[in-house]
């Protein structure tokens, strides 16, 4: 299969993972009105869905040593397709609780084999392009953000589902290399820690911003209801244009030298977001967040698929034990995110945003572990 035709099948598999993820938690004011919860509800329930997508990347590790993980790619996405009417068109909440628990499953399925059929195309190519897949997936966010802006409700998740839908079927990707056992493929430990906990720092900014971002413009800073959405958008705005960036700015200046350039802006942006006096500053501190932690997760994909190693036929498959084991980082930075930071904040939101402030600035130590090397 050409490469390009790999590589836009994998990109729209991001797209939509984006699009289908910033709508949802764009809305989770209007979720947490619905069903009146209260903080510490909605972080349980944030809880339960970050759970069960590390279960959903667990099952797609596993899958990885059966079939291709362009297949589970595929059934992720056709099971996010099945799990968003339900969102939309719950009567109860322990319907929407099913739906969301089946989407929390997919997503985590989609996570781990969109990330590895990536860094496939990437070693491919030859070259680092893993910044901007990840672009899709914030080019599918900013959208997401937009369409919350014009209705914050959950109806539109129905149309969003035939997107879903569409993309499982119409996406080509990867062929993977002959079946590899998880359980065989042994990696060195330390760099992957170490690359693993730079993900894990990415995450829980960027889970918190997307997360409680629009519920602490709208509960702490009263903004209008109808803006909150304004958290998440110019994030992802910033944070596309830097990905699009990236993989210039990597081979110029070395993943290192970026990231804790990153680090630095991202810490100076959530004490600005901690910090602000009014809604419109808040909304500045996420623009000036996105762009700051922007590269974090592009390059952890990168860096752990080179930890991977392997060459000739094997190696596709190598990569793809390794990422999906890899992804489980993701989520323990989701945890410290959306589920930290809001019982971390449960009487100010200021408190929680507090916490992910002081932990980013641990990926300047963590940076050289991106190229193996000191700088």
């Amino acid at each position: 299969m050409p490469s390009r035709t790999a590589r836009l099948s994998v990109a729209a598999a991001f797209f939509v993972q984006g699009l289908i993820f910033i709508s949802l938690t764009t809305r989770l004011p209007n979720v947490q009105s619905r069903w009146h919860l209260d903080s510490v509800q909605l972080s349980l329930m944030m809880l339960m869905m970050v759970v069960l997508a590390g279960v959903g990347s667990l099952v797609a590790e596993r899958a990885s040593s059966r079939v291709p993980s362009g297949v589970v790619l595929r059934a992720g996405l056709l099971l996010i397709g099945l799990a968003l009417p339900v969102l939309a068109l719950a009567s109860t909440l322990g319907t929407f609780l099913a739906g969301l628990a089946a989407y929390g499953v997919a997503l985590g399925a989609v996570d781990a084999t969109s990330n590895a059929q990536a860094v496939a195309v990437e070693h491919a190519y030859g070259r680092p392009i893993l910044p901007s897949f990840h672009g899709a997936w914030t080019l599918g966010g900013v959208i997401g953000a937009a369409l919350a802006l014009v209705d914050p409700t959950v109806s539109t998740a129905g149309w969003l589902a035939l997107v879903a839908l569409a993309s499982a079927l119409a996406a080509r990707f990867m062929a993977r290399a002959p079946v590899v056992d998880p359980d065989a493929v042994a990696v060195p430990r330390k760099p992957l820690l170490l690359v693993g906990a730079g993900l894990v720092l990415f995450y829980m900014v960027d889970t918190a911003a997307q997360t409680w971002g629009p519920t602490y413009l709208g509960h702490t800073l009263g903004s209008p209801a109808r803006l909150v959405a304004l958290a998440t958008f110019p994030y992802l705005i910033a944070a596309g244009l830097m990905r699009l960036a990236g993989d210039r700015m990597v081979s110029r200046f070395g993943a290192p030298r970026v990231l804790r350039i990153g680090a630095l802006v991202a810490a100076a942006a959530l004490a600005l977001i901690v910090f602000a006096p009014t809604w419109p500053v808040a909304v500045a501190g996420f623009t000036l967040l996105g762009a700051g932690a922007a590269v974090i997760a592009p390059l952890s994909f990168s860096a752990a698929a080179r930890i991977a190693g392997g060459s000739g036929p094997d190696r596709a498959a190598r990569v793809d034990a390794v990422i999906a084991r890899f992804n489980q980082f993701n989520y323990l930075g989701a945890l410290l995110g959306s589920v930290a930071t809001g019982l971390v904040g449960k009487d100010s939101l200021r408190y929680g945003f507090a916490l992910p402030m002081v932990l980013i600035l641990l990926m300047i130590p963590l940076a050289p572990a991106f190229t193996g090397q000191e700088e």
